[in-house]
């Protein structure tokens, strides 16, 4: 085989993902899918990593799903009915991986982030894009309604216009994406990497074991009632309190000193 489709670079506990695949749009091909959940995998059980980036190579981040495997798909003997369904829940796994990783995710986008490209922007942490950057769940616009990003899309940005996306099939730019709440900011792409980086590596300074147990509760407190959401985050909160090193960090802060953790 040719060079790896998703390339792996790790320094100073922040592991960098590289969609490889730039003559094809970085498209969530079956190998690709493959590959990202293998790297899902080794992450969820990788302490010394703090952080992650994901970026895709060449001019976009990535077009989403492959068409040209989707449609060879269809050339089984139940239309692609068993292929597709298996193409789809393998792709849920990936984006729901990537929320399940203790460490907080970091999308690095540029170009195009359309259909299942998009939704991998949305099931990441936080999202940092080149000016310039489009967004889209485009499927409608070749009859393919892009239900599983809409499941990633509507949990971003406000119900609404998540569904203009959807049954318009036009693409946002930065600067909407921004205040919908799809990416935390727009930067110069020559600052891109630079500010990705920037954030990754901020998160990375923190308690490790902090940032895991709120990284769960953040998203299991999401789908609770307010009144069961604060009784859940109260019992994180003792847990957290009780580590030894979030002892360490009050008492480096009390003492005006950087606190003594273990990276």
């Amino acid at each position: 085989m040719g060079e790896e489709i998703l390339l792996r670079a790790d320094r100073d506990g922040v592991a960098e993902l590289t969609l490889n695949l730039p003559d094809r749009l970085n498209a969530l091909s079956d190998a690709m899918l493959a590959a990202l959940q293998a790297q899902i995998d080794a992450l969820s059980d990788d302490s010394a990593t703090r952080a992650v980036i994901l970026r895709g190579a060449g001019k976009m981040f990535c077009a989403g799903h492959d068409l040209k495997e989707m449609t060879a798909g269809r050339q089984a003997e139940d239309g692609g009915k068993a292929y597709f369904a298996d193409l789809f829940a393998r792709c849920a796994r990936v984006m729901i991986g990537l929320q399940r990783l203790p460490q907080p995710v970091v999308a690095e986008v540029h170009g195009i982030a359309t259909a299942a490209g998009c939704q991998l922007v949305a099931s990441c942490d936080m999202a940092i894009a080149a000016e310039g950057t489009r967004f889209g769940v485009n499927g409608v616009n070749i009859g393919l309604f892009c239900s599983t990003p809409m499941v990633a899309l509507s949990r971003n940005i406000p119900r609404k216009q998540a569904f203009e996306m959807l049954t318009t099939g036009q693409f946002i730019g930065t600067e909407r994406a921004e205040a919908l709440g799809l990416i935390n900011r727009a930067v110069p792409p020559s600052e891109l990497a630079e500010a990705t980086r920037a954030l990754a590596g901020m998160v990375a300074q923190k308690l490790s074991a902090a940032v895991k147990i709120g990284k769960a509760a953040f998203y299991e407190q999401m789908q609770m009632p307010v009144d069961q959401a604060y009784a859940y985050a109260g019992d994180v909160m003792v847990q957290n309190m009780l580590f030894r090193d979030t002892e360490e960090g009050i008492a480096a802060f009390l003492e005006k000193r950087p606190p003594d953790w273990p990276h």
